[in-house]
């Protein structure tokens, strides 16, 4: 084969795998966007603020836990100096 035709073969091949990831990306888009009024069509309705279960936030680190971290770094330092 000459090179022209090495060159049509390859544009060739180019353009099919664009057309084709353009075409199933296009498709992914729109599935995607269906599914997301079909959820919203059919969610839950939101909770009232008194309904909801409460949340439990941090309370920090408990003082045991720094002591015990704070004696296992001053042991490390003084063994390790």
């Amino acid at each position: 084969m000459d090179i022209g035709a090495l060159l049509t073969t390859a544009g060739n091949l180019m353009l099919t795998g664009m057309v084709g990831v353009f075409v199933f990306l296009s498709l992914l888009i729109g599935a995607v966007t269906v599914m997301s009024k079909l959820a919203s069509k059919f969610s839950q309705p939101e909770l009232e603020v008194s309904q909801r279960t409460p949340s439990f936030k941090s309370q920090g680190v408990p003082n045991e836990h720094i002591a015990a971290i704070s004696a296992a770094i001053a042991q490390y330092k003084t063994n390790n100096n």
